[in-house]
């Protein structure tokens, strides 16, 4: 189920309600460290190395995301299909998991003329989660120590 919120999260904004720095710093807060790595500093470097590839390799680009806020667009993603699972390695917790979906992106723009157009496009979109006691909250939020968490997306799925 985290799975499917976490892909959903990485897909889904609206351009006249914030700006793309705005949704990646919302992004930010879904993620924490992977607890295979050993020092706070390895993990906090997970962390910001997660982030990174997100940025540069997994969500929609600042031009596109230009284009889109241009014609006040906005895109709506939803899970189609099965999650397929994939083993992590050296998870020693089990606590981790790696799931890929199918996932249909709708885009809708203003047409200029007061109405609006939509496409869809379909990706195949991986992430790797932790839901257990390794996973941290983010500060000032409703989440707690333990809540499901995503410790990184991938630029290209995985399958098993």
């Amino acid at each position: 189920m985290y799975i499917r919120a976490a892909l959903k999260a990485a897909a889904t904004f609206d351009t006249t309600k914030g700006t793309r720095e705005e949704w990646l710093d919302y992004l930010d807060t879904w993620f924490t460290p992977d607890t295979r790595y050993r020092s706070e500093a390895d993990q906090q470097t997970s962390v910001d190395d997660a982030q990174v590839e997100l940025r540069t390799g997994v969500v929609l680009p600042q031009e596109e995301w230009d284009s889109l806020a241009s014609e006040d667009g906005r895109v709506v993603a939803t899970t189609t299909g099965d999650v397929v699972y994939v083993p992590v390695t050296d998870d020693r917790s089990g606590d981790m998991s790696i799931g890929t979906s199918d996932v249909t992106l709708t885009f809708t723009r203003s047409d200029g003329s007061g109405g609006e157009t939509s496409y869809e496009e379909q990706v195949r979109v991986s992430v790797q989660v932790l839901c257990g006691p390794g996973s941290v909250a983010t500060p000032d939020s409703a989440q707690r120590a333990g809540d499901c968490k995503v410790v990184r997306y991938f630029t290209e799925p995985l399958e098993p």
